[in-house]
């Protein structure tokens, strides 16, 4: 459309150009009549007219023409020789209005000069005009030799998607059709090998039931005898109690005779025993009470083979219980007592193993000092029990037991815990000991841990009392 608009613009300067020609030609004719009227008229003018013809003539001449080197002209026209006067006159006359019409001529030509300038002007830009537009559509045409070019190559990419689509179909169609040969094939076995077919997937089913049935019930077993990861910190403590008290026997010489084996066991497996128990009680102290489902999410949690020195199933539980019955029912740890009182008052010595109750440690009925200090080994002795205090009455809170003592217990424990220890603490950590054996804590702690671990069965509470 630009290019059609541009020769239009181009045939309407033309049609302008031959207005003006023409315009310029019917000028002339009149410019010419004119001359013709004044030429016969000039004679018959009055004065007055001759004189401003005279002075136009003059104007004309003055502005048009050179003048001789004054720069005067003369209005007087050259008489030629044989020439009157009055033949001058009308001569001059003549020359006046033919100037005159002259004078108008160049006027109308300049103007049409200037407007014949102008539509050059204008005939310059609309071909200019032109020519943008031209390079605009050769650029366009070229574009869309491009765009075609581009149409080629996608109908080629097309028709190369759509031959490859035709041979995938083509190979579906065999496969089907070989399909549905095969399956005339199969239709044709006879109906007994169906029967037994199918009587053995059903033997099949049965035994795959019976295989998950049994797998099922070996997970729920391998679950319950894996412990959590607090059964296992309880295995880890109660080694490390072991651990402990062979250790102070070797020392003080009880049992002499199995302690140097039984220390070399359980020190194997509880290498820092008072650190360790010492560091679980300040974490108790420290740790804040959690959410019900938080202690079960850990207890749910399996407990890692590699962690804590120890295998993370029952029986290294069964281990340990073992040898808490041991050390008990060899009264270690009276003997161990008395052995580190004897250590600290030798006085004691004289009473030989019968060793008054009162005496072995003071009770509040009958003190023999109001409080004394104790030795290095007794005030470990001490620290060592109120962090197992304070761990076990945690481990009672977080597991919602004994919710009407458990609070002042726990507090009781920990502010214990921090000032140093005294005889009066001693007894103190006893009657603690006492009272958790009394409660079957450590039962009950047990049973819950379990009963989160297998909800369907239900534990039987058990009278078992995990003796120290």
């Amino acid at each position: 459309m630009s290019v059609d608009s541009g020769n239009m613009s181009v045939r309407e300067s033309g049609n302008r150009l031959c207005l003006s020609r023409m315009q310029l030609d019917m000028l002339e004719e009149e410019n010419d009549s004119v001359l013709e009227k004044l030429g016969r008229n000039s004679i018959e003018q009055p004065p007055s007219a001759r004189s401003i013809s005279s002075v136009r003539s003059s104007f004309a001449l003055r502005t048009a023409s050179t003048g001789p080197a004054n720069g005067l002209l003369s209005l007087k026209p050259p008489v030629t020789p044989g020439e009157t006067p009055r033949d001058g006159r009308k001569r001059s006359f003549v020359d006046l209005a033919s100037l005159s019409g002259r004078e108008t001529t160049a006027r109308s030509s300049s103007a049409l000069q200037d407007e014949l300038d102008m539509l050059q002007e204008e005939n310059e830009d609309i071909l200019e005009k032109l020519r943008l537009a031209e390079e605009r559509f050769e650029e366009a045409e070229a574009r869309a030799k491009q765009l075609e070019k581009q149409v080629a190559n996608l109908g080629e990419g097309v028709s190369l998607e759509a031959r490859l689509l035709s041979r995938q179909e083509a190979a579906l169609q065999q496969r089907e059709a070989a399909l549905k040969a095969a399956e005339a094939q199969t239709h044709g076995v006879r109906n007994e090998e169906l029967v037994s077919l199918r009587e053995e997937a059903e033997t099949t089913m049965e035994q795959l039931h019976e295989a998950e049935c049994e797998i099922k019930s070996l997970r729920t077993m391998t679950k319950r005898l894996r412990l959590t990861t607090e059964e296992m910190e309880e295995v880890v403590l109660k080694r490390c109690w072991l651990a402990r008290y062979w250790k102070l026997c070797v020392q003080h010489g009880v049992h002499a005779e199995i302690a140097e084996s039984r220390h070399e066991f359980w020190s194997s497996l509880a290498p820092l025993p008072l650190e360790v128990v010492l560091s679980a009680g300040q974490k108790a102290k420290e740790e804040s009470t959690r959410d019900k489902t938080e202690v079960e999410e850990r207890d749910k949690d399996p407990f890692d083979f590699n962690d804590l020195s120890g295998d993370g199933n029952i029986e290294s539980m069964l281990s340990v219980e073992k040898g808490l019955r041991e050390l008990a029912s060899l009264k270690v740890e009276d003997a161990v007592k008395l052995a580190m009182a004897q250590h600290r008052r030798p006085n004691l010595m004289k009473y030989g193993t019968n060793v008054p109750d009162d005496l072995k440690v003071p009770t509040e009925s009958h003190n023999l000092l109001d409080a004394f200090e104790l030795s290095q080994d007794e005030t470990e002795d001490v620290q060592f029990k109120q962090a197992w205090l304070v761990y076990f009455w945690r481990r009672v809170k977080n597991h919602g037991l004994e919710e009407d003592i458990v609070d002042d217990r726990l507090q009781s424990w920990i502010s214990l815990s921090t000032r140093t220890p005294t005889s009066h603490d001693a007894v103190d950590v006893e009657k603690g000991l006492m009272e958790l054996r009394k409660l079957g804590i450590e039962s009950r702690l047990w049973e819950a841990s379990r009963r989160l671990i297998d909800p369907d069965s239900v534990y039987s509470k058990t009278n078992t009392e995990f003796d120290f």
